[in-house]
């Protein structure tokens, strides 16, 4: 097929030629107009979400977000160091009492003498203990490290300590 055969079909044929190219024309152009109509709806979305509700910018809102999060992150860790440091002083606190009422001498009618430990986590502590006689009142104070005293402890001091022991080991 030479040039000559080429022109003479296409002049022969130039209305099919012309509507099918019409055709395309119209289908690209309908396909322009779509996608022109989703660019301008991504346009709007777009806008809406970059704008808040009060008028600032999503990025403006974002680095806000995030400098609170670094405050409260923050905030969180000082929290965290201010527990450590109590739940240290804790350790030192009272926190096991053991107490026992007792009849010091057979020839008193109640039980007016006691002994009360006072025991940190570590079993430090104090035992108090006071002896209620017809006459008079005393008052002793003997020192406890790790659960034992140095002083010859009576068996009412003793009953005392180990209940203030008992408390903690079940807390």
């Amino acid at each position: 097929m030479d040039i000559q055969e080429i022109t003479k079909f296409a002049l022969n044929n130039i209305i099919p030629i012309l509507a099918g190219l019409g055709v395309i024309a119209v289908i690209l152009l309908a396909l322009l107009i779509n996608l022109y109509m989703k660019v301008s709806y991504m346009k709007k979305r777009y806008r809406k979400m970059m704008t808040g509700a009060d008028g600032a910018n999503l990025e403006r809102m974002l680095i806000g977000h995030l400098n609170e999060i670094q405050a409260v992150s923050e905030e969180n860790a000082a929290i965290k160091r201010e527990n450590e440091r109590l739940d240290g002083l804790l350790q030192l606190a009272i926190t096991r009492v053991g107490v026992v009422r007792f009849r010091a001498f057979d020839d008193m009618g109640s039980d007016l003498s006691y002994a009360v430990a006072l025991l940190d986590s570590y079993n430090d502590g104090v035992i108090l203990t006071s002896i209620f006689g017809r006459e008079d009142s005393r008052s002793y104070v003997k020192p406890v490290e790790k659960g034992q005293s140095t002083y010859q402890l009576m068996p009412e001091e003793q009953q005392a300590l180990d209940e203030a022991m008992r408390k903690g080991a079940s807390a």
